[in-house]
């Protein structure tokens, strides 16, 4: 099944621009649906296309690439082995999980240097870095950020009527106790299924959220593949697992010595840059001095770090089970789940803000006479201002590290909100936003 994505439309923009002078690679996590993308495009876009996946392809085909210098001999033996005619610049090749063959990467250069076909690459992060070492990495890739289905792309899967949101948006009025209830369920049922298009296909086709979840599970699985190939030792997944547990005890920040069960280590500190150059995590950093850049003042050494698919999360928090039963997924669509789970709504808005092309960033600092702190949950910067969120799960409650943001920072904002499952309002100058519309925040 095939969904409307927005990578597209930077497709588009490729060809018709920068295509002649650069072939592009789609980067991401693992199960994105950055191959369906590229071959979509390639079937819509082109006359004629050849897709070669490395994870699977023939002796024959590998053998092509064997001399590189001979690019007549190597197209004809390409269209002989495939069966396959290209005419030029009229067609494209698709080096399919270009990680695991890095001499059809390291191609590259001279391909596009010819000129006669475009070529898109994709590839899982955590192996292109970890096969890269021997290679020239071709300075004419132009590289393309796939993440999980956003919002949007998820209503237009799902048949929900997503213009409809930025309409309410635009109108800053209540919608009514009932129709804020179906919005919110609407976005509950999102952070359940997740952005992962195998597990949208999957909610799409009917089936139910065990079949869901399961299908979730062998994503992580395969993530969990790719983490022992850098990190044999476990540690890299314990960073990974333990995400969840540290966000449930609103923490200051992230505690790696926590996952990895002792006192952290330079090894440690680089396999979780490895994390987040996999892409499977959203890191969030601190900002010390939200009156100047947000990312000049970031603290390196104070960070938050969410699952990058909500729908992920929630089955990595019930991992210890077989399956997760549909009950639970019950009392999240229905709103029932324990209060403490707020931290769900949390890791969402994280996931959000990111779909938007945004980084992560929250601000914390000492109370007085305390050895508590007040802590804003994300910024977003507006030019030279920031507008200051704070994420709730029921709207509900004190909201007083907002207020204090306000009056030791007051020259320096712009809005101020609270996100939570409440209808649109106002309390001073903090704005009440329900979460369905967070992604218009960040425009």
């Amino acid at each position: 099944m095939y969904f409307k994505r927005k990578v597209y439309e930077q497709l588009l923009e490729w060809k018709e621009k920068y295509a002649d002078k650069y072939a592009v690679l789609l980067e991401g996590a693992r199960r994105v649906g950055k191959s369906t993308i590229a071959e979509q495009f390639a079937i819509n876009e082109y006359k004629s296309y050849i897709l070669i996946d490395f994870s699977k392809a023939s002796d024959e085909e590998m053998a092509c690439f064997d001399d590189i210098n001979d690019l007549d001999m190597f197209f004809l033996r390409l269209q002989a082995v495939r069966r396959i005619d290209l005419y030029e610049h009229e067609s494209v090749i698709i080096f399919d999980e270009v990680q695991l063959f890095p001499k059809a990467r390291q191609a590259i250069k001279h391909l596009v240097k010819d000129g006669r076909y475009h070529y898109i690459e994709t590839g899982s992060l955590i192996s292109i870095k970890k096969n890269v070492k021997n290679i020239l990495i071709p300075s004419e890739e132009m590289k393309i950020q796939v993440y999980p289905m956003d919002y949007e792309e998820f209503c237009a899967a799902a048949g929900n009527n997503y213009s409809l949101l930025e309409k309410i948006y635009g109108m800053k009025k209540k919608v009514g106790q009932q129709v804020n209830r179906k919005l919110m369920r609407d976005i509950r049922i999102y952070m359940a299924v997740g952005g992962m298009p195998q597990a949208v296909e999957s909610y799409v086709n009917g089936d139910n959220f065990s079949m869901i979840d399961q299908v979730k599970r062998q994503i992580i699985r395969l993530y969990e593949e790719d983490f022992k190939k850098l990190d044999p030792s476990g540690k890299l997944s314990a960073i990974y697992h333990s995400i969840p547990a540290q966000l449930s005890k609103d923490g200051k920040r992230y505690r790696l010595s926590a996952a990895v069960g002792k006192r952290k280590t330079s090894k440690d500190e680089k396999l979780l840059y490895e994390l987040i150059d996999s892409k499977t995590v959203l890191p969030s950093f601190d900002s010390t001095d939200p009156r100047v850049s947000l990312s000049l003042s970031k603290d390196l050494d104070s960070y938050k770090l969410y699952i990058a698919d909500t729908g992920l999360f929630i089955t990595l928090m019930f991992i210890d089970r077989p399956v997760a039963e549909n009950e639970i997924y019950a009392k999240l669509l229905s709103d029932k789940l324990p209060a403490n789970l707020g931290y769900l709504y949390e890791n969402l808005i994280a996931q959000m803000i990111t779909a938007s092309g945004r980084e992560l960033y929250y601000h914390t600092w000492e109370k007085e006479a305390s050895t508590h702190y007040y802590e804003i949950d994300f910024l977003i910067s507006h030019g030279a201002k920031v507008s200051a969120i704070e994420v709730k799960s029921s709207g509900t409650g004190k909201h007083e590290s907002l207020t204090e943001f306000g009056k030791k920072y007051s020259k320096h904002i712009k809005e101020s909100f609270i996100l939570s499952q409440k209808d649109i309002g106002k309390e001073g100058t903090i704005k009440y936003i329900p979460i369905y519309l967070t992604s218009f925040l960040c425009k």
